[in-house]
């Protein structure tokens, strides 16, 4: 006697808009969509954990160590990035959410619709992945020009 195949649960657009915009950088937004198979998902915590692993260093080295410089804007571009992924996830059409994630509901299924709690994930997403992405780029360009006044002075020496 063969099961029948389990109906596959549908996708809620205000879900995966709070899960990209809250846990998003550790792919929890790629696993609920795509499911555990979804290589993405997967490394989505590696941006995550060097980026972490950047501010640790600051902590421990001081604003001075060369590396972290690199490793903590990654941090800040995996948040930026997965706040933009939860904007579009909010804002696409029911008709669009409903042919990507959920093909065997109709068009206008309720999965697909948007919430008051859709345009708070939105709302949100767009000030702090904003603040996120303003913050890192501050840092990357601050950072880089006080490298080369330093290797400039070196140089003059």
């Amino acid at each position: 006697m063969t099961r029948p195949a389990p109906m596959a649960r549908s996708k809620n657009k205000t879900v995966a808009a709070w899960l990209a915009f809250l846990g998003g950088p550790l792919g929890l937004h790629r696993f609920y969509l795509h499911g555990f198979g979804d290589l993405l998902g997967w490394m989505l915590p590696i941006p995550t954990a060097l980026g972490v692993h950047g501010i640790l260093r600051v902590q421990q080295w001081g604003q001075d160590d060369h590396l972290s410089w690199i490793l903590i804007p990654l941090l800040g571009f995996t948040i930026a990035g997965c706040a933009l992924r939860a904007i579009l996830y909010g804002l696409m059409a029911p008709e669009r959410w409903n042919a990507r994630f959920n093909p065997a509901a109709a068009p206008d299924a309720p999965a697909g619709r948007t919430h008051w709690f859709t345009v708070f994930a939105i709302a949100l997403s767009l000030m702090l992945g904003t603040a996120v992405l303003m913050a890192s780029l501050a840092f990357s360009f601050q950072r880089y020009f006080e490298y080369q006044i330093e290797e400039a002075r070196k140089i003059s020496q």
